[in-house]
């Protein structure tokens, strides 16, 4: 089993920056590919960025392409999501996720691939 838990979450002016950790315990997912999502109020949970297990493969949602970058340190089974020139439509809970199974390359978009899930971590932007 793994948990997961995002931290760094606040509030942040349009235009600030944030760094998202997620740390995974119970089990390292040094052989998961990880992923970040989000849920803004009344919307349906997104994609916002995956990462490979081998960590060479990287993924963005158009919205945040050119933003956010994801990365992964596997001595620490952590993974981050670095945010700049937030928005305010970037405002939401962010997500960490766990995907187990996939091969090394390949990066999980859609949430069905992921097992495990963090509680989440709000971000907020003020405009």
């Amino acid at each position: 089993q793994v948990q997961l838990v995002e931290s760094g979450g606040g509030l942040v002016q349009a235009g600030g920056s944030l760094r998202l950790s997620c740390a995974a315990s119970g089990r390292t997912v040094s052989s998961y590919a990880m992923g970040w999502f989000r849920q803004a109020p009344g919307k349906e949970r997104e994609f916002v960025a995956g990462i490979s297990w081998g960590g060479r493969s990287t993924y963005y949602a158009d919205s945040v392409k050119g933003r956010f970058t994801i990365s992964r340190d596997g001595a620490k089974n952590t993974v981050y999501l670095q945010m700049n020139s937030l928005k305010p439509e970037d405002m939401a809970v962010y997500y960490c996720a766990a995907a187990p199974g996939l091969v090394w390359t390949v990066v999980a978009t859609t949430a069905t691939q992921y097992s495990y899930w963090g509680q989440g971590t709000q971000v907020t932007v003020s405009s």
